[in-house]
Parts: structure tokens; C-alpha cells; sequence
């Protein structure tokens, strides 16, 4: 091949086209330089409030995304049986013809046949919107088998959690605690985050049961065994509340510790608050011996003891209930280390500097400012301990009360949205009562009706469980209902096996967004694909009758579908991050962004947003057409700009009003989209300096939230360390509420929803034997990957082409393993074949790999014997969506039982050694007849032709 000197004279781009990536979940700011009408490099924006310049190399490899053999390029039609690949090129009006056609239908006989589900995408609040306004019941997005126990815990105790919650004050903090965070997730500003904390000397704690990425540049690293976290926090607790290392005046200005508990077994108000005649919690008043509202001015509130409520029921403040349990010796570190596998002196030094740093080397920050009751302080008083933590403590079946338990550590502390602390990202905090409740009742919804308000949201109580008056699920995945009470988030990973069963009922079409359900994102993938494929014996239909599936790329999804729809790639269409889906603020800042077509499509694909809002108007749902049955918005960058959730509230707070100069609130404004691109393709604005610290109290705060439009009154946030919504669950369960827990639910309820954290076994470690699967197996995201694109990728795929199982020294030992030994790895539901490599910085009883590097052949572009297929491999095939069966026959999720969280961490293994081999196993046939695969992937014009 000739050489090629690169000419330094010539420049680089034509031009550069700001917008915002999408690699991965951070959504930074990126600067694409475009020559000849193609990508020649993208680089950071340095003006962007998330990134501030910083990409990292999944960022600069959009390119090679953009460029993919990969990307879909017209609309399919199945042409045989499903799993084939057999499809024949439509156009765009017969593929929606037909999906108009299927989902009308539906509409028209009964909406709840269809299921309409989303995996990574950032347009919620259009696609949930969407099927809001057809009325069906059954929609979600992938948060079920990602994050929502972070999120269910965190609102429900501090009105906000982590990662697009709020964030570690970085500048600031001199204890940084990290739990259970792979490289993947928010990578550049916790890289940033973490650079600051070195460049300042600040120590750095993971606890992880694997030292990968972010825990490899820790001072201290913890390796517990997978989900026994909880029981890790709550032992710090009992430390810290043995020491007094706990900010009493903290807890009694912005927590219910003082609120009294009722104490009246075997009644319906037993371990709820005592209230009022006006419903407002009450505290004992300790100078007038007498009970009075929470927050009374000049109220001197009671932590501790008993007392008679006016009615002559007896009462306890929260903080009694608290003390009691948490210091009980069970929580006692030398009672706990051999579970959580670390030593109780790692788990007292650990509770000692928290303690040290909190209460000994406190800052101040000298701004006056008022709190929401009116008082006046001169100073935000701050105690510099932060904490973070996403997946690894979330993806387990006890991962809500995990994630309770650390936020309950940090209000301990007083260490919430303090100088130093974690902080809040507008719009949050927001207390769980401003949140919707959830909607999809089976009396709610009819023939072409739309539902009467949102699909997700918080329940209060059993009252709001979307069942019927059988106790019967009004949902496919049966989100809200008794088997997954608090399901904010819904359960994807449920989906399709409760299709194919026809449980509770069977659907119709199944309509998927980017949302790979026949690879890595199902637990039991072989069981997905032979329920996508199986057919009914009596009529010889699929049990499933139709999918319609809309992705970029040729994911395995592909080849199972009817109908495909192609997506854009994200630098080929508009985007909308907003702060009505999952926003991109900082603590100091309200921050959204867009994406817009950079480059114009060289396919026959459209925008999944803009084919939906078709769609929509073809359906004639209400709010995408009008009553003449014409389309209301062209498509959806018209949607961005002219859609109205409240008067004067849209998709985006910037540039808004017909001049484009009011923010939050205002009229639409045509020139919107133009003035966010000319701005970077992002908005920003500052908080006020005396609204930046404690959001959740601060008058100020609450007044710039309330013009900016997050709630229309204030809406103060109170820390919940005692949850009332999670006891009355367990009235119900005990029988003595109503609605009543139907029997089969109950033991479940009364055990996972106590309103304090608390620690339990996960679920699938209680129900194996310890002793035939006596090992942890959990996968972790790498920094170069992200969903399953990556392998695709041909620059990321020469940082990862393959995965190996990697194996703690020990048991390399135990069974005369060494790197590259092929294993079995079998668990109570399958069994794969693996290569292995030793490692030393796991915890001693836990394997892991990568995450989606492995990969069906010929799918994703790829060939049929790349490393990818035959070499790597995925766990899923070891996970069951079901736990294993109890004593009386019942199999229940794979999930939290308060959240639907799907508990992919759970897993628990035996390794043998196998004998040598080429393959890793199980391998699947090719995906065959969808993308040809050039023999050269070259990219643009060579450097100085």
C-alpha cells in the first residue's frame, strides 16, 4: 500500500458542527469537524458544563459508529421464519402503512395488547407521552434492569439519588466513598471528579467487589462479596451511632427523626405518624410536654422516648426506632465481616474516617441565606464526606434497601446537598409526593382512549397499585402490582416471557426501541429466543404475534422482528436532553441539551422520534393529531420546539418566549433549535449563590425552581429515614389494611418493606445450595464499551475483542486453573464454556468479565468467526428471569421485591476445568442474510490525498 505523509499545512475540517454525544449515558459536548462533507475527527466542546473539553475514547470513536458496517439502511419486512435474517427492502410507506395498520387494530379492540418498551434511548418523555395518548398500559424503558433501585430509594428518602440526580461536591470533599460504579457510567466528570480529589489530596474509597478502572486509583479499596453492601453501611451506622458521630441538629432541622411513630400492633395506623387533625406529622414538644406539628417555630422536638398521642395511643420519634435497631450487636462489625467477606477492622476504619471527616474537619462557605421556615443563617456549614453509587449495589434483589441504607448514611451525617457533600442536579430534590402516581388501572383505559395520565410514578400506598379487584396485574410486566409494588421504572427483562405465557394476559404487537431483548439485555437469552420463535400448537401462529422493532444498527433484535424500522445514527438527527426525561444540570447549574443533524443520512432511514410522532398522527392519537385528523407536528424537532407539557413548559428551558430571552417558563419560540445550535447545542443557567446548597430547605432554591418551572409551589424536600409508604405495604400484608395483600404475597412484603433499611440475603442466594454453587459471578461495563455498540466499533473493538472469565487466585489454586484454561461455569439454570484469566484484585469468592462483549455471529456487521462470537460469551445465559422454585411450587422474578429491580448481580456459580477447546459455549447459529461485511473497513479519503 502506498505511503501517505500526513500534509500539517492542510487544515483538518472544513467545519466544525457543535452538538452533544452519545457513546454513552454522559452526554457531553462535542465538537465535529466535517471536511468534504464527512467526519474527519470529533473532539470535546470546552465549553460544555458537563465535559468542559474532556472525551474520552468512546467519544472520539463516534466516528466509526457514525460510519458503521453495521447501520441498518431501509425498512424490513420478515420474509422467514423469525431468527432467520430473512427479510425483504420496503419502502417507507408500506412499513408504516403496516405498523398503522397493526397498532390501529390494537387501538381500535383493546389497547392493552400492545407493548410498547424502549431500551437506551434519551427521549422518554416523548416515547412515554406517546403511549400515554394511544392508552395502553404497558410502557417503560430500560431503567427495570438497570437503575431503579438507586432512583426508587433514593427519591423516597432524600428527593433525589445519584449519577443524573446530583453529584459529589468535587471541588470541595475531602472523603469520596464510591459503591459498586463501573467505568462506563458518568466516565468523564468522574474522571474529572476524581482528578480534582488527587490534584487536592482527598481520599478516595471503593467499595467494589472487583478492582477495575475507578477503584484501581483508589487510596483504599473493599472488596465485599455482591450484595452485601447494606450490610457493610448499616454496620458503619452502628459504628457512627455508638461514637455520637451523628449530627443530631442536621437530622432534626431536614429529617423525620423526630416525627412520632404510632405504636398500636395488630391496627391499621401501627408504625405509621401520628398526625393531626390537617394531616401534618407530629413531634413531642419537650418544654410543653405535649405533641405539636413538625416544624413549629421555636419547637424543641424529642428524639427519643415514649409518649401518649391525644387520642391515648403511645408514640415514638423515628430516631428511637432507629437507634434501637441499628446499634443492636447484630449490626456490629465482628457480627458482620465474614458475610460481607472484609475484616471488621477495614469495616470500623471505614465508619472511623467517615466519622474524623465529617465532624473534624467541617468548612463553611459564607453566604447568607433562608430557609424555608423563614430563619436566617449567615454561613452554609458543610461536613465534606460524598458518596456515589450506580449499578453494583442497585442490580441486586436487595438493592433498594441498599441504596435506603447509604442515603440514611449520608443524612446521618448531615452530609446532603451541604459544602462538600453530595449535591443535588436541578430539578431535584423533589419529595416523592410531587411526583405522579402511576397510572394504567384496567378501568382507566378503553378502545381509543388515552390513559389519564402517566404510566410511571411513585405509589403512596397500596391504594395505588395498578391492579384489579382480584389483585390481578393490569400490566404485561406486572409493574405496580403486588409482585413488584414500587416498580417505578417497569420490568423490561419480564416483557417477553410473561407474553409468551399469556400472563396475566397475552398481547398483540410488541413494539421495541432499541432495546437488544434477544442478546445481552435478557436475562436466559436462550429461553428468550425460543419464546420469540415459538409458536402456538393450535393455530400455528407465534405466541407473540407481532414485533415491530426500530434500532440504528443490526443487533441481534434485528433478526427476530416483522417489522424493522431504521433509526438514524445520533449524529444524523435531533435529540432532545431534557429536564423532562433525564436531565444533564450540574449542582450549580440548570443545564439541557440537543442533538441535530449534523450530517444528513446517506440511507433510507428516518428518526425512531420523528417516525413515532407519524405514527402518531396517522393513529390520530390525541396531541399528535387534531380533531380533523391532521398531524400536528411536522416531526420532531417541530415537537421540541412547540410541545407543551404545562403553559409555557416544554422539552427545553433555554431560549424560550417569542424573543427567546425567557428561561424555564415561556412561550414557544421558532428560532429555539437555532439559537441552542449557535450556543454549543446547549443551555445554562447559574443558580443563585444563596440557592446552591441546601435545595431541600432553602427559601431561595424553591423560588428559582418554582420560575424555572420544576413545580408550580414550592416543594420542600423532608429526609425520610423511616418510610410510611413501605409500612403501609406491611399492614396490608399483615392483613389489617386495606387493600389486603393477597396471601401469596404476603411473607415477601413484610419481609423487604420494613421502613427502615435493612439488609436481607439476595434472593437467588437463599434459594441455591451454597455448597454446589458456592462462588459470586457479576460482569462489569469497561470504559471503552457502552450497551452493546462498542463491538461493533473498529476502534473500541481493538481495546476489547474478546472477554475471558477472570478468576480469583484462590480459586485458580483450588483447581490447578491457569490463564487461558478453559472452564465450565455452571449455575442453577445453564451451564457456558469459558477461557479464564487469573486475577488478584477481585474478592476472593467473586469471577467476573466484561459485560456485551460477546455477540451472535454475523450480527452487529461482524463476521461469523469474529473473536467476538466465538470467543466471548455472555453470563445472561446463566442468569434465569425466575428465581428457582420455593417449596410450594412458586417461581417469583429475578427482581427486588419492592422494585422489580432485575438482579443480575445475584448470580451465584461452580467452576470446573474443561478440557480444551476453540469455542466458547453455547454458540447459536449466524444471524444470516442482513449485512454484508466489506473485507477492508477503510475511513474517508487517505491522510494527504
Amino acid at each position: 500500500m502506498a505511503q501517505h505523509q500526513l500534509d500539517l499545512s492542510r487544515p483538518i475540517s472544513d467545519e466544525v458542527r457543535k452538538t452533544t454525544c452519545y457513546m454513552c449515558a454522559c452526554r457531553c459536548g462535542i465538537d465535529v469537524h466535517l471536511k468534504d462533507g464527512k467526519i474527519r475527527y470529533i473532539e470535546g466542546n470546552r465549553d460544555h458544563p458537563v465535559n468542559r473539553g474532556v472525551l474520552c475514547a468512546k467519544g472520539s470513536a463516534g466516528i466509526m459508529q457514525h460510519y458503521a458496517p453495521a447501520r441498518l439502511d431501509s425498512p424490513l419486512l420478515r420474509t422467514g421464519p423469525r431468527g432467520s435474517g430473512q427479510f425483504r427492502k420496503i419502502s417507507w410507506d408500506e412499513a408504516l402503512a403496516l405498523a398503522t395498520s397493526w397498532l390501529g387494530e390494537v387501538r381500535d379492540r383493546d389497547p392493552k395488547k400492545l407493548a410498547f418498551f424502549t431500551g437506551r434511548d434519551q427521549s422518554q418523555s416523548l416515547t412515554g407521552y406517546w403511549a400515554q395518548q394511544f392508552g395502553t398500559p404497558n410502557y417503560a424503558a430500560h431503567g427495570g434492569f438497570c437503575s431503579v433501585n438507586m432512583a426508587a430509594g433514593g427519591i423516597m428518602t432524600i428527593g433525589g439519588a445519584f449519577w443524573e440526580f446530583g453529584a459529589p461536591d468535587w471541588d470541595r470533599t475531602k472523603l469520596f466513598v464510591m459503591f459498586g460504579v463501573a467505568e462506563d457510567h458518568d466516565s468523564n466528570p468522574i474522571k474529572m471528579g476524581i482528578s480534582k480529589l488527587k490534584t487536592r489530596g482527598a481520599r478516595f474509597v471503593s467499595v467494589n467487589p472487583v478492582r477495575t478502572g475507578y477503584s484501581a486509583v483508589a487510596d483504599n479499596w473493599i472488596g465485599v462479596r455482591p450484595g452485601t453492601d447494606g450490610l457493610l453501611i448499616l454496620a458503619v451506622v452502628h459504628e457512627l451511632l455508638k461514637a455520637r458521630r451523628i449530627d443530631i441538629d442536621y437530622l432534626m432541622r431536614y429529617s423525620n427523626a423526630p416525627w412520632l411513630v404510632v405504636d398500636a400492633p395488630g391496627t391499621a395506623d401501627h408504625g405509621l405518624f401520628a398526625r393531626d387533625k390537617d394531616g401534618k406529622p407530629l413531634v413531642w414538644e419537650t418544654v410543653t410536654e405535649r405533641t405539636v406539628p413538625a416544624a413549629s417555630r421555636g419547637a424543641r422536638a424529642a428524639l427519643s422516648g415514649r409518649y401518649e398521642l391525644p387520642d391515648g395511643r403511645a408514640a415514638v420519634p423515628v430516631f428511637q426506632l432507629l437507634a434501637e435497631e441499628y446499634l443492636d450487636p447484630k449490626h456490629a462489625p465482628e457480627a458482620v465481616a465474614e458475610t460481607i467477606g472484609v475484616s471488621s477492622d477495614v469495616i470500623r476504619g471505614l465508619a472511623s474516617e467517615i466519622g474524623r471527616v465529617a465532624f473534624e474537619e467541617t468548612i463553611e462557605i459564607h453566604q447568607p441565606w433562608t430557609d424555608i421556615h423563614g430563619e436566617r443563617h449567615q454561613s452554609f456549614f458543610g461536613r465534606p464526606v460524598s458518596f456515589h453509587a450506580m449499578r453494583g449495589i442497585s442490580a441486586h434483589s436487595n438493592g433498594f434497601q441498599t441504596a435506603r441504607a447509604l442515603h440514611m448514611l449520608q443524612v446521618l451525617i448531615g452530609a446532603v446537598d451541604c459544602p462538600g457533600g453530595f449535591r443535588f442536579e436541578p430539578p431535584y430534590p423533589k419529595p416523592v409526593s410531587a411526583h405522579p402516581r402511576p397510572h394504567g388501572k384496567a378501568e382507566h383505559f378503553g378502545s381509543n382512549q388515552p390513559l389519564s395520565g402517566p404510566h410511571l410514578g411513585f405509589p403512596l400506598g397500596p391504594e395505588d397499585l395498578l391492579v384489579d379487584e382480584e389483585g390481578r396485574p393490569s400490566r404485561i410486566d406486572k409493574a405496580f402490582s403486588w409482585e413488584a409494588p414500587l416498580s417505578a421504572h417497569g420490568l423490561m427483562h419480564m416483557v417477553i416471557a410473561n407474553a409468551h405465557a399469556g400472563d396475566p394476559y397475552p398481547i398483540d404487537v410488541l413494539f421495541l426501541y432499541m432495546a437488544n431483548m434477544a442478546w445481552n439485555s435478557s436475562m436466559n437469552t436462550a429461553g428468550v429466543i425460543r419464546m420469540l420463535e415459538d409458536k402456538d400448537e393450535a393455530t400455528g401462529e407465534y405466541r407473540i404475534p407481532k414485533i415491530i422493532y426500530s434500532d440504528a444498527y443490526s443487533s441481534e433484535m434485528v433478526a427476530y422482528a416483522d417489522l424493522v424500522l431504521p433509526d438514524t445514527t445520533y449524529l444524523e438527527r435531533h435529540d432532545c436532553i431534557s429536564l423532562l426525561d433525564r436531565p444533564i444540570s450540574e449542582p450549580d447549574s440548570v443545564n439541557d441539551a440537543i442533538r441535530w443533524p449534523v450530517l444528513e443520512p446517506d440511507r433510507d432511514v428516518r428518526a425512531f422520534q420523528s417516525v413515532l410522532i407519524d405514527l402518531g398522527a396517522r393513529l390520530r392519537l390525541p396531541g399528535f393529531a387534531d380533531n380533523r385528523g391532521n398531524a400536528i407536528y411536522k416531526n420532531y424537532a417541530d415537537y421540541i420546539v412547540r410541545h407543551e407539557r404545562r403553559p409555557g413548559i416544554g422539552p427545553l428551558a433555554g431560549f424560550r418566549g417569542s424573543d427567546g430571552t425567557r428561561t424555564g417558563r415561556g412561550a414557544s419560540n421558532p428560532e429555539q433549535l437555532k439559537r441552542y445550535i449557535e450556543n454549543g447545542s446547549f443551555f445554562s443557567a447559574h443558580i443563585p449563590p444563596e440557592a446552591q446548597f441546601f435545595k431541600h430547605a432553602n427559601a431561595a432554591y424553591q423560588d428559582f425552581a418554582v420560575r424555572m418551572g420544576f413545580f408550580d409551589t414550592p416543594q420542600p424536600v423532608t429526609f425520610q429515614l423511616y418510610s410510611e409508604e413501605l409500612q403501609k405495604f406491611r399492614l396490608s400484608a399483615e392483613g389489617v389494611r386495606e387493600p389486603v395483600a393477597p396471601e401469596q404475597h404476603r411473607d415477601r412484603i413484610l419481609a423487604a418493606f420494613t421502613p427502615l433499611p435493612m439488609w436481607y440475603q439476595p434472593l437467588e442466594e437463599a434459594g441455591v445450595d451454597a455448597e454446589a454453587f458456592p462462588y459470586h459471578a457479576i460482569t462489569q461495563r469497561p470504559m471503552a464499551m457502552y450497551h452493546s455498540w462498542g463491538s461493533m466499533n473498529a476502534w473500541l473493538r481493538q481495546i476489547h475483542t474478546k472477554n475471558r472469565l477472570y478468576v480469583p487466585g484462590e480459586i485458580c489454586e483450588r483447581y490447578d486453573l491457569k490463564d487461558d484454561d478453559w472452564v465450565w461455569l455452571t449455575s442453577h439454570h445453564g451451564r457456558i464454556k469459558v477461557q479464564i484469566a487469573r486475577t488478584e484484585t477481585s474478592n476472593r469468592d467473586t469471577m467476573w468479565t466484561w459485560n456485551a462483549i460477546g455477540k451472535r455471529g454475523r450480527a452487529w456487521g461482524l463476521d461469523g468467526d469474529a473473536p467476538e462470537a466465538t470467543k466471548g460469551f455472555l453470563l445472561n445465559h446463566l442468569i434465569h428471569e425466575l428465581l428457582p422454585p420455593k417449596a410450594d411450587g412458586m417461581r417469583w422474578s429475578n427482581s427486588d421485591p419492592v422494585t422489580g429491580q432485575a438482579a443480575w448481580y445475584d448470580l451465584r456459580v461452580r467452576i470446573e476445568k474443561a478440557e480444551a477447546g476453540e469455542l466458547s459455549e453455547p454458540q447459536f447459529q449466524p444471524v444470516e442474510g442482513r449485512v454484508e461485511t466489506p473485507e477492508e473497513l477503510r475511513y474517508g479519503q487517505e491522510w494527504g490525498e
